[in-house]
């Protein structure tokens, strides 16, 4: 216990001691998010705060973990330094998405190669129970690509992929030191230290964001974590036994996945890449409906904590059952959401030269001259 504390102790510290000079040094540098028609931020603002969380993640998780009751700890840091490097390019001077697809298969055969990470059993999920083996092999690539894409996706607005993050690295962590499994539990925790710091400098009004850099390697951690706790929760000789693991392993990230599952499945019906970029995400709808930054990350934290709480009470309840429950209850949520953005008031942008017939005056509203969507 006294090393799952240190190691988030450590790494609020570095994390918290970094960022202020990776700010500074981008407004000296010049490198910002610049604002355009899909993002909702108005100015430019420095999107490197991923250097700070994997500063203070990498730092803790080297120092405190014992690398030899965890053996594959080396295999995950290598892989998130992968993950590092493909996200601060990214961040700089983008890179294309096959690219960066081709840096995130390379992070995932480390993981699932070396680190010899694998899901080789459903569980009961579909009926499903051993995987055979190039079956299995597939299957935890993908997982290990969504879950990495899914905190990339859901980071569109101040504070909400960090508090997500924050939420299920803190929940993989408690039940690895519920466990006995420190070496798991430090690497949780390390992260989990890190996006608390990052968070005071990010809740809205951002003062930095943390960029593919920090949302890459956020989701690494969280593949690597849930993969570890579906395998090791679902064992018969593990002290605190999780019969329905894999349903709840996806609970714990339930908003991000299933989120990054639904816009994914939209761009590929309108015969879209998908990762082509849009406006679909849940976290659009509800900017749509006029919530604020504050408020949307306030009620999908609070449903996907609603979610985790919900899954650890039904993990006796079968694997259906319980995806079926998570599934109704956000697609309730997102058509609620549609239905809602239908009947409220639209907005079109135009130049007045532009306007024909009679308009009403009172329905007129002006942009000042450096509004960001004058300008575009």
């Amino acid at each position: 216990m006294f090393d799952v504390i240190l190691a988030l102790t450590l790494s609020f510290a570095v994390s918290f001691l970094a960022i202020p000079v990776i700010i500074r040094v981008a407004a000296m540098k010049k490198i910002y998010d610049i604002p355009d028609e899909r993002k909702v931020h108005q100015a430019p603002i420095p999107a490197l705060g991923g250097l700070g969380i994997f500063a203070g993640f990498s730092f803790a998780t080297l120092l405190i973990a014992n690398f030899q009751e965890g053996k594959d700890l080396q295999y995950f840091l290598a892989a998130s330094v992968v993950i590092f490097y493909l996200g601060l390019k990214d961040d700089i001077i983008v890179i294309s998405p096959v690219k960066k697809f081709i840096g995130q298969v390379l992070a995932a055969f480390i993981l699932i190669y070396y680190g010899n990470l694998q899901i080789n059993n459903m569980h009961g999920f579909l009926g499903i129970y051993s995987l055979p083996q190039t079956f299995s092999l597939l299957f935890t690539y993908l997982t290990v690509i969504v879950i990495i894409n899914s905190f990339n996706l859901i980071d569109g607005i101040d504070g909400l992929a960090g508090s997500l993050g924050l939420l299920s690295t803190s929940v993989f962590g408690i039940y690895f030191v519920s466990i006995g499994d420190t070496a798991d539990a430090v690497l949780a925790f390390s992260l989990a230290g890190s996006i608390l710091s990052f968070l005071i400098f990010n809740f809205q009004p951002a003062r930095i964001f943390m960029g593919d850099t920090g949302s890459l390697l956020i989701g690494l951690i969280n593949a690597v974590l849930v993969i570890k706790f579906i395998n090791i929760a679902a064992d018969p000789a593990t002290t605190i036994r999780i019969p329905a693991a894999p349903a709840v392993g996806f609970g714990i990230l339930m908003v991000p996945l299933l989120d990054t599952l639904r816009v994914f499945g939209i761009r590929m019906f309108q015969r879209r890449s998908p990762f082509s970029p849009d406006r679909n995400h849940i976290h659009h709808l509800f900017l749509d409906n006029g919530y604020s930054h504050r408020t949307i990350t306030i009620l999908l934290l609070a449903l996907n904590t609603a979610g985790v709480g919900l899954v650890f009470l039904l993990r006796n309840a079968g694997c259906n059952w319980i995806i079926t429950i998570l599934f109704s209850i956000f697609f309730s949520l997102i058509g609620a959401m549609y239905y809602l953005r239908q009947k409220g008031p639209r907005l079109f942008v135009t130049q007045a030269n532009q306007l024909k017939g009679k308009v009403n005056s009172s329905k007129i509203v002006p942009l000042t001259d450096d509004a960001v969507l004058q300008q575009k």
